[in-house]
C-alpha cells in the first residue's frame, strides 16, 4: 500500500510510516552503510535452517502485485556472505544458502524508500526459519557476534507488518491478540529486549495473523545490550495492519 503504483490514493492514509521511512532513507545516507543486511519473512523459509540468497545481483519486484515498472537493483555482498556463512556452521547454527536473483516484497518495500539517495550499498538478504523462537534469539546473538568483527558499515533491517487483525478496519477482522500483539512488539521495542517479546505463546502469534515475529526477534536480540537508543518513529494501522517503523541509534 505504501507503492504509489499499487496503493495509488490509498498511500494517503499512511502519511506517517511514509514520513517515518524518509527519515530513515535520510539517516541511512549519512550513516552510508557499505552492506545493508535485511530479513524478510516473505522469502523461502526452511523447517529446520536460517538462510542468506547469494546470487549474481539482486532485482527487488513487485510483480506479483501487478506492478511490473518498480524494480530496484542491489549488488550481493559476496564476501560477508561468505563468512557469515562459515562463521553460523562454527557457531553451530543451522544455515544454508539459496540463490535467487528476484527478490520478495519484503525486501522491495524498504528498498524503494531507502536507498532513492543512496545507491552504494550492497546487499544481504536473510531470511528466518519455522524453528523456535528461542532458535530465533540464538541466531540473532550469532549473526551479532560475527557482524560485531566485520570493519565495514553495515545496517540491519527486519522487514515485516505487525497483526493483521490490529483494529476494525482490518478487512480480516478484529481480533484481541492482534491487538496485544502488537502492542507487545512496541513495548519490546522501546524495551531493546526480546523476552517478553519472545515468550509470546503460539496462540497469541496464530491468531494476530501476522509475520513480524520472526524477524523482530532476531533483530531484538541483536541489539540487547547494546548502547543504542531505540527510536519509534511511526505506528498506524490505518488499514487494520499494524504498522511500525522503528530506528535504534547507535552509540
Amino acid at each position: 500500500m505504501l507503492i504509489p503504483n499499487i496503493g495509488k490514493e490509498h498511500t494517503e492514509k499512511l502519511a506517517g510510516t511514509k514520513e517515518a521511512l524518509e527519515n530513515l532513507a535520510e539517516q541511512l545516507y549519512i550513516a552510508k552503510p557499505d552492506t545493508i543486511v535485511m530479513i524478510s519473512p516473505h522469502a523461502t523459509m526452511y523447517p529446520d535452517a536460517f538462510s542468506g540468497n547469494i546470487a549474481a545481483s539482486y532485482k527487488a519486484v513487485l510483480k506479483e502485485f501487478g506492478d511490473h515498472g518498480t524494480v530496484i537493483e542491489m549488488q550481493p555482498d559476496s564476501l560477508l556472505s561468505d563468512r557469515v556463512h562459515r562463521q553460523m556452521r562454527v557457531l553451530g547454527m543451522p544455515y544454508t544458502l539459496t540463490s535467487s536473483e528476484e527478490i520478495d516484497f519484503g525486501y522491495t518495500v524498504p528498498l524503494f524508500f531507502l536507498t532513492k539517495h543512496y545507491k552504494n550499498a550492497k546487499l544481504l538478504p536473510l531470511a528466518p526459519s519455522l524453528l523456535t523462537g528461542d532458535s530465533h534469539v540464538k541466531f540473532g546473538e550469532a549473526l551479532k557476534e560475527i557482524l560485531h568483527s566485520e570493519t565495514n558499515r553495515i545496517a540491519v533491517i527486519a522487514s515485516a507488518d505487525l497483526s493483521h487483525h490490529a483494529n476494525q478496519n482490518s478487512p480480516e477482522g478484529y481480533k484481541e491478540e492482534g491487538e496485544t500483539f502488537d502492542k507487545t512488539v512496541r513495548a519490546a521495542v522501546a524495551a531493546m529486549s526480546p523476552k517478553a517479546f519472545g515468550a509470546l505463546n503460539d496462540h497469541i502469534l496464530e491468531e494476530a495473523g501476522q509475520c513480524g515475529y520472526r524477524p523482530i526477534l532476531i533483530l531484538l536480540s541483536m541489539l540487547e545490550g547494546m548502547n543504542a537508543t531505540p527510536q519509534e518513529l511511526c505506528y498506524e494501522a490505518p488499514f487494520g495492519v499494524g504498522y511500525l517503523t522503528a530506528n535504534f541509534a547507535l552509540a
